[in-house]
């Protein structure tokens, strides 16, 4: 019985990339299953590829800015000119 317990562990452990990138690339709009494809081959790279990318999933997107911050960019824009 520890065997399995012990497997189920190390299993885990060595999947832990491979889950890491599907599970950041379905967060982010992109395929899982390429992406934990792709990390069986580059592990590490393909996690920092997706950190970079950017984000195609619309529904996350970032605060959107207050309206006088928007007007101060405005202002400070004008007075550039």
């Amino acid at each position: 019985m520890p065997e399995i317990i012990l497997g189920a562990v190390v299993l885990g452990l060595l999947l832990s990339p491979q889950l890491l990138a599907g599970f950041l690339a379905k967060r982010t709009g992109r395929k899982f299953w390429f992406w934990f494809l792709i990390s069986f081959l580059i592990p590490i790279i393909s996690l920092i590829i997706l950190i970079f990318l950017d984000d195609k999933n619309p529904a996350v997107k970032s605060y959107k800015l207050a309206n006088h911050v928007d007007k101060d960019k405005e202002l400070a824009s004008s007075a550039v000119k």
